[in-house]
């Protein structure tokens, strides 16, 4: 990899980095998944700054050229970020599911107790 090349993918991945705190600082981004984008970054950054590391990979795994290596590496961080989203996506459907589930009781408790007071029954609430 040429110097200006890696000159280049450097300022990218700086690049990113920034674009990741600019994301945490204006709430865009919850702090608890950035952990996963700062991996895949710190991941492009050992690649920018140490090429040699692909190649030992490529020759480790028995893939015939670098580029190749590199297109494993970029799916399988697809595929990682991909899982993760896809579980807080699960986690937070069920939550949905669960405050749409609690906001219905409420209402039909309210209604309940709207109907006794206009028909002038005490209420008597339960603790």
């Amino acid at each position: 990899m040429s110097a200006y090349l890696r000159v280049i993918l450097g300022i990218v991945v700086i690049v990113y980095f920034l674009l990741i705190l600019h994301f945490v600082k204006k709430k865009m981004l919850s702090l608890k998944y950035t952990l996963l984008w700062l991996f895949s970054g710190f991941a492009m950054g050992m690649l920018v700054l140490f090429p040699g590391l692909l190649d030992a990979f490529v020759r480790v795994v028995g893939i015939e050229t670098p580029m190749y290596g590199l297109f494993v590496f970029a799916i399988f961080f697809i595929l990682v970020i991909a899982m993760s989203l896809t579980a807080i996506v699960s986690k937070q459907t069920e939550r949905i599911k669960n405050l749409a589930q609690e906001n219905a009781a409420l209402e039909k408790r309210v209604r309940e107790l709207e109907m006794n007071k206009g028909a002038g029954v005490d209420i008597i609430t339960e603790k």
